[in-house]
């Protein structure tokens, strides 16, 4: 059994009298040692709030919170080995980039020279040897970042905090960034807390996705997990685009989507019970789950809309008495001309019954 670099046993927080609502209400989870962990979720959902308990910037309500299996819960910022890279970074603006990394080493009473040293090391391991007489207004958005992180691997933390690293950040250099971090990660085996509103972004960097709802935990596990499945609907339509439709689990194990005569027969990736009634259910359908081809008998009857040509792949818009569903094809060569009748069917994979 993996350690847990970090554990949350019950935590609730709320801020202000004891009649104030919870902002976190009673979570608990492990992030294992060594790996990286996002927190994920629409805002005030109390993501950041946990991020700060974990850092000592916020003191829980209620509940226990152990890094590398101490109690920490009582214990201040200093005296916790974590470090944090804030979504500002909050460089020094009249300090050099070797002041900024070594500035955590200087406050702990570390000897100036041995301090300059690992300060030397932390730049070059993230790849900015030689930066360090810059200032952080010479520097770009990106390069910016790697001091963040440099000043934080320097002080060696059990635990390292990223909050919403790469929001500041352009597209290009945000999916460079996120690949470095991760890169970063694991060729040093960090236990990584990581919280971001991206769902693109935590499936990328994550051994475990902890999704937060409303101040509880709505669905942990692996990134394939909850991408494939999803505990709830709030879980499927987090974790990337779904479609929710109606559907009926029937006797036979099988799940049919739509009415009789115009929907889908499925058997689902996990079987539903076999046996008894009916039962009303929905599928949640990512839009690479519907495999678009010719009409017949095995599929559901479908008009083009539109089609919008994205390089790699084609969207199309598509009217069915489920309604109008959104289909992504990796066939670009194929003409999709609007009004073209279509037939529908599903993939095995991309396709979650969840009950009604």
């Amino acid at each position: 059994m993996s350690t847990p670099g970090i554990e949350f046993r019950q935590v609730t927080k709320r801020y202000g009298s004891g009649d104030a609502p919870l902002v976190v209400k009673g979570i608990s989870f492990v992030v294992p040692k060594g790996t990286l962990t996002t927190i994920l979720g629409p805002s005030g959902c109390g993501k950041t709030t946990t991020l700060r308990m974990i850092a000592g910037l916020e003191s829980p309500t209620g509940g226990q919170i152990l890094i590398d299996g101490e109690d920490v819960t009582r214990l201040g910022t200093s005296e916790r080995n974590v470090s944090m890279v804030f979504q500002s970074y909050a460089l020094f603006p009249h300090m050099d980039v070797l002041g900024n990394v070594r500035y955590g080493l200087d406050v702990s009473g570390v000897p100036r020279e041995q301090a300059a040293q690992r300060a030397l090391a932390a730049l070059e391991r993230v790849g900015l040897k030689g930066f360090d007489a810059r200032l952080p207004s010479e520097l770009s958005g990106g390069q910016q970042q790697r001091v963040a992180v440099a000043r934080a691997l320097v002080l060696e933390p059990s635990v390292l905090l990223f909050d919403e690293p790469l929001s500041n950040l352009d597209a290009r250099l945000r999916r460079s960034m996120r690949d470095e971090i991760r890169s970063l990660q694991q060729s040093l085996g960090l236990t990584v807390a990581y919280v971001t509103h991206d769902q693109s972004e935590a499936l990328a960097v994550s051994d475990q996705i902890i999704v937060m709802d409303a101040g509880l935990i709505a669905q942990a596990g692996t990134p394939q997990d909850l991408y494939e499945r999803p505990a709830s609907r709030f879980v499927a339509g987090f974790m990337g685009e779904a479609m929710l439709v109606d559907g009926t689990a029937l006797p036979n194990g099988t799940v049919r989507v739509g009415g009789e005569g115009s929907g889908l027969c499925l058997r689902p990736p996990t079987p539903m019970s076999a046996g008894g009634a009916p039962t009303d259910v929905k599928v949640a359908v990512r839009p690479e789950a519907w495999l678009a081809g010719e009409p017949g008998a095995d599929a559901l009857p479908g008009t083009l809309l539109q089609c919008a040509y994205l390089g790699s792949h084609v969207e199309l818009t598509v009217q069915t008495a489920l309604g109008t569903l959104l289909v992504v094809s990796p066939d670009t060569q194929r003409a999709w001309p609007a009004g073209a009748a279509l037939g529908l069917r599903l993939a095995s994979r991309g396709v979650s019954v969840l009950r009604a």
